[in-house]
């Protein structure tokens, strides 16, 4: 038998390497280390009347979709209903997250609600959000060439 020298750190395990081991086989990882998606992941695509967003929610009812809108912002919030847990069942895996969800995002134009169109179908949600009347480009039109001015006409482009 060979005689060993007695180290007493061989065992001790450093700080941040515990802690590295902990947040990995912990059940919920942190969304801000190791790449989390995001909550609610998102399209977004502006056409020349608005902005079409498609949201993917698989698994949540659309009766447990709320949107709004306000000005430029677009809010989604809702909340996934996790499988109740019978007697006698053993989980063996559980990654699928459920709980209340929301994401805001601004666009670059006030939005007119009252012409929001919402579909849901296969999980996905498909927002047609039309830009409002007073966030349209205006082209001005210069009045006649006399000398004295004219009031310039505005014109809403198409």
């Amino acid at each position: 038998m060979a005689i060993e020298r007695w180290d007493p750190f061989r065992d001790v395990i450093s700080l941040r390497d515990a802690m590295n081991s902990l947040l990995q086989e912990s059940f919920v990882r942190p969304v801000g280390l190791g790449g989390g998606a995001a909550p609610v992941p998102l399209d977004v695509r502006e056409t020349e009347d608005g902005f079409v967003v498609h949201a993917s929610l698989p698994g949540v009812r659309p009766d447990d979709v709320q949107i709004t809108v306000h000005g430029d912002t677009l809010t989604i919030r809702g909340e996934s209903k996790a499988d109740e847990e019978k007697k006698g069942e053993t989980w063996h895996l559980r990654e699928r997250r459920f709980g209340s969800f929301q994401r805001s995002l601004t666009l670059n134009a006030p939005i007119d609600a009252d012409k929001a169109q919402a579909r849901f179908e296969h999980g996905i949600l498909t927002l047609t959000l039309p830009r409002s009347e007073r966030a349209r480009p205006k082209q001005i039109k210069i009045g006649g060439g006399s000398s004295q001015p004219q009031a310039a006409q505005v014109e809403s482009q198409k």
